[in-house]
């Protein structure tokens, strides 16, 4: 067996950089289940030389294994350990595109891109797509997509990304963003925002794009794809067709405001659980058999089980064992974050 150390990603919010450590850990362990084979054992935190790692042992790393590794919310280097020497190991994560996709967009309230990272990871992981996470198209949508970090991190991965959200000043400031980015980057691409029209009304708007890696898969016509839906999501399923994604993934962080009030007025929502509960129906409903819902929140304002509630009268079950409850971490005075994975019934 060897022993190896992973170096996780310096963090500017010093809050974030403090638990990335643990968090790292409870994702590898998600990852070991779904897709390593259980061959990684030891997970847990190691010092060296005063400096923290993610320390865990394995009867080598195949390619695979380390591509695996690569994509860790937080991996910033690994190493494998030879008695007081550290010899390391290349990771080549699946990024696609310059990393300024997901850090270029500074704005108050923007979820860390390291976490959205991490729970875009888990719910893959715990999907019945995360054999598949390497190397297919997968199709993820964020049915409170904010200014789109977890659209651009999809993205980044080279899969196709959607995004629902009804603040409209955030629909205008991803529009003006990606499309900007792209032209930027020199990308081919194409991009246009439309109205949205069900029995001659109009229901929303939407941004959609398609996106090219390179040159010749844009020409092949082998192009992401990208779609921005300025709507409610509590009526998800009425802007995407039913059985289409392999993950719906959101932060619906306390303060933030998503979806209207089901069955009221046209005012915004702060409350998660309101949230939750009227739109995973909707979510449950877009979801492929196998795929998952991965949600983040604020504990101090809403308790788990009621989440877990929701997510099951959805029709999910949830994943709910020692390594699930093992994400709760403090963002700052009034946030205590955490997160859930459900799964729909294959």
């Amino acid at each position: 067996m060897t022993e190896y150390v992973l170096l996780v990603q310096p963090a500017v919010n010093r809050v974030y950089a403090e638990a990335s450590v643990a968090l790292t850990t409870a994702e590898l362990e998600v990852a070991n289940r779904a897709v390593l084979g259980g061959r990684v054992a030891g997970i847990g935190e190691t010092e060296l030389a005063g400096v923290r790692y993610v320390g865990f042992t394995a009867d080598g790393l195949d390619e695979r294994d380390a591509a695996v590794l690569a994509n860790l919310s937080s991996a910033f280097a690994l190493f494998a350990r030879r008695g007081d020497l550290l010899e390391p190991v290349a990771l080549r994560p699946l990024d696609r595109f310059d990393d300024d996709l997901l850090t270029i967009q500074k704005y108050s309230g923007k979820t860390n891109e390291h976490f959205t990272k991490l729970l875009l990871n888990v719910a893959v992981w715990s999907s019945a797509a995360a054999g598949e996470a390497l190397g297919r198209r997968l199709r993820v949508l964020d049915p409170v997509c904010g200014r789109g970090t977890t659209l651009n991190q999809a993205l980044m991965y080279g899969w196709h990304a959607a995004g629902l959200d009804l603040d409209e000043k955030d629909f205008e400031a991803y529009a003006q963003f990606i499309q900007t980015w792209l032209k930027r980057k020199r990308l081919k691409h194409q991009a246009e925002t439309t109205r949205i029209r069900r029995e001659k009304r109009t229901i929303g708007r939407q941004l959609r794009a398609t996106i090219g890696i390179d040159k010749d898969s844009y020409k092949a016509g082998d192009s992401l794809e990208l779609t921005f839906v300025n709507g409610d999501t509590v009526h998800a399923d009425e802007y995407f067709k039913a059985g289409s994604f392999d993950v719906v993934v959101g932060d619906a962080p306390y303060g933030v405001r998503h979806a209207s009030r089901a069955g009221g007025p046209r005012e915004l929502d702060r409350r998660p659980l309101d949230l939750i509960a009227a739109s995973a129906p909707a979510w449950t409903r877009l979801l492929k058999p196998g795929g998952t819902v991965g949600l983040s929140w604020n504990t101090v304002v809403t308790p788990r089980e009621q989440v877990l509630d929701a997510l099951s009268r959805a029709g999910l079950e949830p994943l709910d064992d020692e390594v699930y409850r093992s994400f709760e971490h403090r963002v700052d005075q009034a946030i205590t974050r955490d997160l859930v994975v459900a799964r729909k019934p294959s």
